[in-house]
């Protein structure tokens, strides 16, 4: 009787553990559902003065054309977008101006830091952009540039529209208001 006894009490406790043991595999389900949601991405480059500049009209996703060494150099993210802008030629769109150094351990294989750099669009998305970019006073140039989840090198295109001198006012005079709320809400 006494077998019995502790066979049945190790049973409610393997019981019990396997309770706890699903509840833990839900709560981490949860946890790994809540982390697919979000994508992770490593930003490498971000061009800031962009939104300063020029009034953002659209902007899309594209792939990038990198060589070996331009992958490792933009892993330690070294990259910049200040002067950069995109070019229709061909009917390819172009990275042209973006500064990206040079890999320190690529030896003779290293690439040339300002080269024109392929961008990849579909068809559609590129007869949508391109299009346009030929109208007067839009102008296509790049807004971030990041790694994906999957470890590809992604450019954000924007199509834009510079601002005019009075724009430009508007917009710091909108970041200050901004910025003393902020301090008001803040001080509270």
């Amino acid at each position: 009787m006494s077998k019995s006894k502790t066979k049945s009490h190790k049973t409610t406790l393997t019981e019990a553990g396997q309770k706890k043991a699903d509840t833990k595999a839900k709560k981490s389900g949860k946890a790994n559902a809540a982390k697919k949601n979000q994508p992770n991405v490593t930003m490498v480059s971000e061009n800031r003065k962009a939104k300063f500049r020029y009034e953002i009209l659209d902007s899309i996703e594209c792939g990038m054309m990198l060589v070996g060494s331009e992958v490792k150099s933009m892993r330690e993210k070294k990259l910049s977008l200040d002067e950069a802008h995109i070019r229709v030629t061909g009917g390819e769109l172009w990275l042209i101006g973006a500064d990206l150094a040079q890999y320190n351990n690529a030896g003779m294989w290293n690439h040339d830091p300002r080269r024109p750099r392929k961008l990849l669009v579909h068809q559609k998305e590129f007869d949508k952009f391109a299009g346009r970019a030929f109208e007067r006073g839009l102008t296509l140039i790049p807004l971030r540039v990041y790694f994906n989840d999957r470890g590809l090198a992604k450019c954000v295109m924007g199509l834009v529209k510079g601002k005019k001198i009075h724009d430009k006012r508007e917009t710091i005079k909108k970041r200050d208001t901004d910025r003393g709320l902020q301090r008001a809400m803040r001080g509270r």
